[in-house]
């Protein structure tokens, strides 16, 4: 039987992302019910679940950090391929990116295990490094 949370989590996983994919959905209402995610409404967990997994899982944000790149900088080169994903899902809202805002990246979409409360002002932008693939 679920509890309220979970219940939660479900109603607002299908709120934002009515279209995600069965094993998707699954890995992101795990992720936004663990224990880190309980301080924050269900609404912000599943979105933060929903960011990180989208991160790992459809970009190459990973291989992007293993080739050197600081989270800042592989952050701003997925943006675009996270909301084409939230997109393809029927996402009811979209990353903003730091052209779009001036504040740019807020560790509020930290990965699942981060301690995402801790500092209030926004990081500096990533160095303007080329894209490895670009030419």
């Amino acid at each position: 039987m679920a509890t309220e949370r979970q219940k939660s989590i479900a109603r607002n996983l299908t709120l934002l992302i009515p279209r995600v994919p069965y094993l998707d959905a699954e890995a992101i209402r795990t992720a936004a019910g663990s224990r880190h995610m309980k301080s924050l409404s269900p609404a912000s967990a599943v979105w933060l679940a929903t960011l990180a997994h989208i991160r790992h899982q459809h970009t190459d944000y990973d291989e992007l950090r293993d080739e050197g790149y600081e989270k800042d900088e592989a952050r701003f080169f997925v943006v675009e391929a996270i909301n084409e994903v939230l997109d393809q899902w029927g996402a009811t809202r979209h990353l903003v990116s730091e052209a779009d805002e001036d504040e740019g990246w807020d560790d509020k979409d930290g990965e699942p295990g981060e301690d995402v409360s801790e500092d209030a002002s926004p990081p500096l932008p990533p160095k303007a490094r080329p894209r490895p693939d670009a030419d």
